[in-house]
């Protein structure tokens, strides 16, 4: 069988979709040699994701998210003899001549729109007929299939919830050179508290500054507040609020940082914070828990499915339980220990061997 996977997203960002992508090309790299795999990717990308005899790569000169991308992907796809196409950006080409199955991460871009740019929401926006158009649909969580379900009328039968899980490069370290390490690459001075993710408005990253300042003024820890993560977008307020609250000295924004230096600051952070108001599955909590690090996260939306009873569920509008929550995972050894045990078994129930083998099977099924 031919199958084509839409990778062209992970030329342009490495968080997000095209972390799925990337760790699902390589998870079917493992555990599929039989059947012929097609790496659809962007014609400025200069090397292979995956290099393995039965995966190929072809480079397309449709960019992603363009405006006319459904039309001229549309052609180019029909020329590869493909017998499915995954499109894990979820909108794929308006024609073809395979079978299609889309990934649907989250509907934020219907439950928020006012999160994204007005592009963003335009190529978003699509959705609708995206999901009439395919054969199948992988939904990463219960709470996604399920607003598919209520927002988008999709019968249960078309959905498929096929899980995530943290890559196994994510591990517990023991160097005991490690903090300083850390410390000296990204001048933290201090034990810090971790956010992992793309600097945009559903990150709730605001409820997130203004809790950690009550924990400066409320509790006179010394700690600092370490992001890491692109600038996405809509994130002027952010960096507005730094200022305002006089976080400039204790905030440290990283930007974008390597698979490794994540694999460090995971290892090294006191606690992980997740206050999104909406994820469709929420990778970091799960990258952090493999790394034996405590999590704390929104009891919203995938969160409880994902993180369940192994960190410590918030109200994320709700300042105050953050701040308090954060204090206890800091000052309560006992907790610590019970979060980072409970985070590590809860971790090893995801596996991207399980989610390949599952997507193959789809795969096969439309075939």
């Amino acid at each position: 069988m031919r199958i084509g996977i839409d990778a062209r997203m992970v030329y342009y960002r490495r968080a997000g979709i095209s972390r799925y992508t990337l760790q699902l090309v390589e998870a079917l790299a493992r555990c599929d040699s039989n059947d012929e795999f097609v790496i659809l990717q962007s014609f400025k990308s200069k090397e292979p994701i995956i290099d393995r005899p039965n995966f190929t790569q072809r480079r397309l000169l449709t960019p992603s998210h363009h405006r006319l991308e459904q039309l001229t992907l549309s052609l180019e796809v029909s020329l590869l003899g493909l017998d499915v196409l995954h499109s894990p950006d979820f909108i794929p080409p308006f024609y073809r001549n395979c079978r299609s199955v889309i990934t649907v991460h989250d509907l934020v871009f219907i439950l928020y729109p006012h999160f994204l740019t007005k592009d963003a929401a335009r190529y978003y926006g699509q959705i609708d007929q995206a999901v009439r158009r395919t054969d199948a649909i992988i939904a990463v969580s219960q709470a996604t299939k399920r607003d598919l379900m209520r927002l988008l009328g999709v019968p249960e039968h078309r959905i498929k919830v096929i899980y995530e899980a943290a890559s196994p490069y994510f591990r517990p370290l023991k160097k005991p050179d490690l903090k300083q390490r850390v410390r000296g690459r990204f001048g933290i001075r201090t034990e810090f508290i971790l956010f992992v993710g793309t600097i945009e408005p559903r990150k709730n990253i605001p409820t997130l500054l203004r809790a950690f300042r009550r924990l400066l003024d409320d509790y006179r820890l010394d700690v600092q507040l370490v992001l890491a993560g692109a600038k996405g977008w809509l994130y002027d307020e952010v960096f507005q609020l730094v200022e305002e609250l006089d976080l400039s000295k204790d905030v440290l924004f990283l930007g974008r940082v390597t698979t490794e230096e994540l694999l460090w600051l995971y290892n090294v952070a006191q606690v992980l914070v997740t206050p999104s108001i909406y994820e469709g599955f929420g990778l970091p909590p799960l990258e952090a828990m493999a790394c034996g690090t405590p999590v704390i996260a929104s009891n919203v939306s995938s969160f409880p499915e994902v993180v369940a009873d192994a960190g410590l569920l918030i109200d994320p509008n709700n300042v105050e339980e953050l701040t308090v929550a954060i204090w206890r995972v800091l000052d309560d050894s006992e907790l610590r220990e019970s979060l980072i045990e409970k985070g590590l078994k809860r971790a090893s129930f995801f596996s991207w061997e399980k989610a390949a083998q599952e997507t193959l099977a789809l795969y096969h099924d439309l075939a």
